[in-house]
């Protein structure tokens, strides 16, 4: 593992020469980024629409590849070499979420918006351990982005995303080799749009749920009102059940966004999400200070708790007009806000965490919330000491069988401009109340700009997945190769 990084100074405006690169785009980015600006919908489906529209055009590759490592570190604690997941298709691929095969660790599954598919959503799987890949793009037709991924305890691998408006979903017998025809997990129960889907599969073989399949979805009526919904399946995914968890949120006003669900020792089902007001200079939800919604079902998803409040964080501001939940700064990216969360244990005592990002005015930091009695009351700590420089962004976290906790996010505490930025990750052992120093996965920097949009659409997420109690792997958007790509890194721990 790397010794502790050297950090710079980060200067609150970017410098001449990253200033002087985002103004070279703005031409570019002023047409690219209409499909961001004044609609609360995640920019994956947006990026998706904008794409086929032929208002979202790709940039040139700038040709520059990388060698074929393999996901292998010795000894530990190492950081592994970070490997290509989606094959380095001359398109871009963005938005990843992983899952490791809870019966078979060799077997790990990825996917992304894969514009390199005629459908825009393709599906990495690797049989062993990460260090190959396989590629497939999705059946059905109608793609609009935001994948989800994961694997039941009968060694099926699942996966899905918005497909015509719907959220659909997809099984493979052979890890992920072929994939059946799509069924529908959720239509547009408002009347227009089933939006940011998530997935999460029940893998405790203790629990009365085991296999249970959730998904959560934004679902949009035509004036952009917002409500969250979870659907659940208990037959492996031939059929669905569906109901609404969050109030509606009336727009303008307020949005309900970014869902994501854990699932405890137990089969309790934990849902976040954020609440924002639009009450941003641009009109949206960028530099407000939004909610983090909690809610959980103890019987299956069937029912659900009163919805509230974890906390609050402050949204980036949107500084170029491009993105409804904020901008990363010094660029033209759209950069969402996931509270991504784990859970563990059972019943009052269960640990459920959540990591989001915070703005302070002057920076992005990334911070976990906690609860100790199973949701019911929160306390929040930093990742990173408050003195570490440089934007933190697309956070994940997750829950190892050990009640270790895995955070990971991107990171540019080491480009002196403020620009690029590198896959990080850190770790608690003590139930959330501290964390080791973060330590970069990559000792290559992404530049933003080279997202394969010049520098206008890098998605929403990253994701991250434990394989055991040893091994945290990582997916996120490196663009090294001179376009974004799917990249899996990940850490060995002793």
């Amino acid at each position: 593992m790397e010794a502790n990084l050297t950090e710079h100074s980060r200067t609150v405006w970017c410098s001449i020469v990253a200033c002087t690169l985002v103004l070279l785009f703005t031409p570019l980015l002023n047409a690219q980024t209409r499909h961001t600006t004044d609609k609360p919908f995640s920019g994956g489906y947006q990026a998706a629409k904008a794409f086929k529209a032929g208002t979202l055009r790709l940039q040139p590759n700038a040709g520059i590849t990388n060698a074929a490592p393999t996901l292998t570190c010795s000894p530990a604690p190492c950081a592994f070499t970070p490997v290509d997941a989606s094959e380095g298709g001359s398109a871009p691929v963005n938005e990843d979420p992983i899952a490791v095969n809870p019966t078979n660790s060799s077997q790990i599954l990825s996917g992304g918006n894969d514009y390199n598919c005629g459908n825009i959503q393709g599906f990495f799987a690797s049989g062993d351990g990460g260090s190959t890949w396989t590629h497939a793009c999705s059946p059905g037709s109608g793609g609009e982005g935001d994948p989800i991924v994961g694997y039941d305890l009968n060694n099926v691998a699942h996966a899905g995303g918005i497909q015509n408006g719907n959220v659909v979903g997809f099984t493979s017998t052979n890890n992920g080799g072929t994939w059946s025809a799509p069924t529908t997990i959720i239509t547009a129960k408002l009347g227009y749009l089933a939006d940011k889907p998530w997935m999460e599969i029940d893998d405790n073989s203790s629990s009365s749920f085991k296999n249970d399949i959730y998904v959560s979805t934004t679902q949009f009526a035509p004036n952009s009102n917002s409500q969250i919904w979870v659907s659940h399946s208990s037959d492996g995914g031939l059929h669905w059940g569906s109901v609404a968890v969050s109030s509606l949120a009336t727009f303008p006003g307020h949005v309900n966004q970014f869902s994501d669900l854990a699932v405890g020792t137990d089969g309790t089902v934990y849902l976040n999400w954020i609440n924002c007001p639009t009450t941003g200079a641009a009109g949206d939800c960028g530099g407000t200070v939004s909610n983090i919604m909690f809610s959980k079902s103890t019987d299956g998803g069937n029912t659900w708790s009163k919805e509230s409040s974890v906390g609050t964080v402050t949204l980036v501001p949107d500084a170029c007009f491009c993105g409804f939940y904020g901008s990363l700064p010094n660029t033209s990216e759209r950069v969402s806000n996931l509270p991504s969360n784990g859970a563990i244990g059972s019943g009052s005592t269960a640990k459920v965490f959540l990591a989001a990002y915070n703005w302070t005015g002057t920076q992005m930091q990334v911070e976990v919330f906690r609860s100790k009695d199973g949701g019911t009351t929160w306390s929040s700590t930093l990742v990173n000491p408050s003195s570490t420089k440089g934007d933190q962004f697309f956070q994940w976290l997750n829950v190892n069988s050990a009640g270790v906790v895995g955070v990971t996010w991107l990171d540019r505490r080491n480009d002196p401009s403020n620009l690029s930025y590198q896959p990080f990750f850190s770790q608690s052992k003590n139930n959330g109340s501290s964390y080791i120093n973060g330590h970069a996965l990559s000792t290559k920097k992404s530049n933003p700009l080279n997202d394969g949009f010049g520098g206008s659409f890098m998605g929403d997420y990253t994701g991250n997945a434990w394989n055991g109690t040893k091994t945290l792997v990582q997916s996120y958007m490196d663009t090294t190769t001179g376009v974004s790509q799917d990249f899996v890194t990940g850490v060995l721990f002793p």
